[in-house]
């Protein structure tokens, strides 16, 4: 399937670069047209705007127009003959910055050869055709209504898809906390106290021999004593307290809904089901825009 790739540069220069990578990349320099709109310096032979197409016959027609006459129609009648007669609003677009700047048409034989090319022009600098229309003055009509009408018109189909994931949240616990708490206690004890006491008696009797022995200098002592109360303290552990976790899992069935969107296609008076661009039934044009 042939391919057409197109850069448009802002100069001659630019582009004549441009032309000198696609070549060093392994290019056919037969297969690539430079040319240079009114907006650029180039003369002479860069200056004159190829109008090429692939014709019925699947070969490769050209007609050069001198930059004196009607250069502005000439462009349009070059893209015009690439996106075909149904997409008024990209020749416009496009003739409105190539008839500025400096086009690059690379001929490709294969969707790679196509797609290296595009990469090689965007490298070398080709300008991005939506934002300088714009910087040139073209505004992109509006369209009366979202379908049905002329120009390519997009429904977003979008589905939604069910995402289940976990997080752990707090559901209780236990907390232990010891403190020291004191109360009052008693406890009974006996207690054995000793008393001295001293006892005088009269008497009158005559004195023996014992009580004459006895009758001398003596000391008699005799000491008391008494019991009190020995207090002491003894600790024990009499409970162990311990905090521990016992993991379990469950299996739980996560029921939602998802919404997509559905698209009904509908031919409207037509049965011809494809696009492809004017005169020829085989040939694929690629933009190179950044």
């Amino acid at each position: 399937m042939a391919h057409t790739v197109i850069g448009i540069f802002d100069n001659a220069s630019e582009a004549q670069t441009a032309v000198d990578q696609l070549v060093s990349n392994g290019f056919s320099r037969s297969n690539i047209d430079l040319s240079a709109g009114t907006g650029s310096a180039a003369t002479g032979s860069d200056a004159l705007i190829p109008d090429r197409h692939v014709n019925t016959s699947g070969t490769r027609s050209e007609e050069l127009v001198d930059d004196t006459k009607d250069v502005g129609s000439s462009v349009g009648g070059f893209f015009s003959s690439l996106f075909g007669s149904d997409d008024d609003e990209d020749t416009k677009k496009y003739s409105t910055v190539g008839g500025r700047g400096s086009i690059v048409t690379v001929h490709a034989d294969t969707d790679e050869q196509a797609e290296q090319a595009a990469d090689i022009l965007d490298e070398a600098g080709a300008v991005d055709v939506n934002e300088r229309a714009t910087e040139y003055g073209y505004s992109s009509p509006t369209p009366t209504a979202a379908l049905g009408t002329d120009g390519d018109q997009t429904i977003k189909v979008i589905e939604e898809n069910l995402e289940v994931g976990k997080r752990t949240v707090e559901t209780g616990g236990v907390r232990l906390r010891s403190r020291i708490v004191a109360k009052p206690v008693e406890e009974s004890i006996r207690l054995r106290e000793e008393r001295v006491t001293v006892n005088r008696t009269t008497v009158n009797r005559p004195a023996t021999a014992a009580d004459l022995n006895a009758f001398q200098e003596g000391e008699i002592s005799l000491t008391e004593h008494a019991e009190v109360p020995v207090v002491s303290k003894t600790a024990n552990v009499v409970e162990e307290i311990s905090v521990d976790k016992a993991v379990t899992e469950r299996q739980e069935v996560i029921r939602d809904t998802v919404r997509k969107t559905e698209v009904d296609v509908e031919n409207l008076g037509t049965t011809d089901q494809s696009i492809r661009p004017a005169g020829t039934d085989s040939d694929e044009v690629t933009y190179s825009t950044k």
